[in-house]
């Protein structure tokens, strides 16, 4: 009997695309079928981003209608994947959506954290069991709700005589810290290519920057990186989660003097990624001697370069290295977090989210 599969879904902070990835899974080891990337149309994500930065009020109807819209945008990213990859959709148990984040606010008084894409909408149009919702009961336990891959990347990217660190390149950076004999840890170490693409896109039209070279043209700003770095949120003990609610373009104007040239913040922007994961690193895990990452940022070959250089001797790699499209990774996980909501394993690490105990995630929506 063939193995059942599962279908990961997610769109990152970004708001750029919706990642799609067909997965099975022998054990805990992905065997990727199908991968794509969905971009949202163009007013879509501006009215996401809009909401999302606060560019416009919330309302009720304005996020109700949007919960749906997103809701068929994955169901047709869905669809479009398994139209894709020519399978049989009845060999796929369970697709895994995690949405898009809308607001996450662990440290409120109510901690809350948003995900739209209505998963009512994608179980109907798919007649696919879909699980979703996925960081909420975290929340509820006391935990950030964030980040979840660390469980996934504990999985499948542990080494029994190896302290490493995988690094998610996002719109925000994180480290899942696997040493042997520990317990796994994992946080947000601060923004990573969000705060680039919005001040690249701001200054040039471009949705990012290409291979870094805008900062390329531009010389480190060293006193505004280090008013930057004097945030609060960087010398915060782990568990802690942030995000676009943070660390957006208000935040990063705030620290300007004036007259800063376009490139000389671009270029200071990526310094500032590169040397908060590897403060972050050092100071949670000075013994890791391998750093494995993924995310759109490892495309960025300026940022990568970066971090090699600021974390040498460290060996930094991509997960390619280890069978995994780094593009694709979180899709993966959201995959794999179905699979354990089903079969009634947590989903989450107490040690990394801070929730009082392991907690099986997320809301099942059946076929």
């Amino acid at each position: 009997m063939a193995a059942p599969l599962y279908l990961g879904l997610i769109s990152g902070t970004s708001a750029d695309a919706i990642d799609a990835a067909l997965v099975e899974f022998d054990g805990d080891t992905p065997r990727t079928l199908a991968t794509a990337a969905t971009p949202y149309a163009s007013d879509l994500r501006k009215r996401i981003l809009d909401l999302a930065l606060g560019r416009e009020v919330a309302s009720f109807d304005r996020s109700g209608e949007l919960d749906v819209e997103i809701g068929h945008a994955f169901a047709a990213a869905a669809e479009a994947l398994i139209a894709q990859s020519g399978v049989d959709r009845t060999r796929i148990r369970a697709i895994g959506s995690h949405g898009q984040t809308l607001w996450h606010r662990p440290d409120a008084a109510h901690p809350f954290t948003l995900q739209l894409g209505d998963p009512n909408v994608i179980a109907e149009r798919l007649r696919i069991t879909t699980v979703a919702d996925f960081r909420r009961r975290d929340l509820a336990a006391g935990g950030q709700g964030a980040p979840l891959a660390p469980a996934f990347h504990a999985a499948c990217l542990s080494a029994p005589g190896e302290a490493r660190a995988v690094l998610n390149l996002g719109g925000i950076a994180n480290l899942t810290l696997l040493t042997p004999g520990a317990a796994v840890r994992g946080f947000d170490t601060g923004p990573a290519s969000g705060l680039m693409d919005a001040w690249c896109h701001q200054h040039t039209g471009a949705a990012f920057d290409r291979d870094g070279e805008l900062a390329g043209q531009g010389r480190i700003d060293a006193a505004l990186l280090a008013r930057w770095m004097d945030d609060p949120y960087f010398k915060r003990p782990a568990p802690k989660s942030t995000g676009r609610e943070t660390f957006q373009l208000q935040w990063l104007r705030k620290q300007l003097r004036g007259g800063e040239a376009v490139a000389d913040v671009q270029a200071t922007l990526l310094a500032l990624t590169a040397r908060t994961v590897a403060d972050a690193l050092r100071r949670e895990c000075p013994q890791a001697t391998r750093v494995i990452a993924c995310g759109g940022g490892v495309h960025n070959a300026r940022l990568m370069a970066a971090l090699r250089d600021v974390l040498a001797p460290i060996t930094v790699e991509t997960t390619a290295a280890h069978g995994i499209d780094p593009d694709y990774v979180e899709a993966i996980a959201f995959a794999w977090l179905a699979r354990e909501t089903l079969d009634g394993r947590p989903g989450n690490r107490p040690e990394v989210t801070g929730a009082r105990g392991p907690r099986v995630l997320g809301a099942i929506w059946p076929a």
